[in-house]
């Protein structure tokens, strides 16, 4: 347990950035999921800009890193270009 103020502060910021940034990627995993199933179905070219606008603000946020953003929406699209 934090024994200073300040060190308690911290402890507390801490706390409610993990869940913050739990919760992001909890959705992330969400929008992909959404993603692959809409685009077994063969609407995946309505569902891709929804799952890359949530991957793109995820890194803008800082919840994901950029580059592992852009992978997931290159592995997406590729995705979507094989189910075609």
């Amino acid at each position: 347990m934090a024994n200073h103020v300040s060190a308690l502060k911290r402890s507390k910021q801490n706390e409610k950035a993990r869940a913050r940034n739990r919760a992001g990627r909890a959705s992330n995993r969400t929008a992909v999921k959404k993603f692959l199933a809409a685009a077994a179905q063969g609407q995946g070219e309505a569902a891709l800009p929804i799952v890359m606008a949530q991957l793109a603000g995820s890194a803008a946020k800082g919840t994901i890193p950029k580059k592992r953003a852009a992978r997931k929406i290159s592995r997406l699209s590729k995705a979507l270009a094989a189910s075609k």
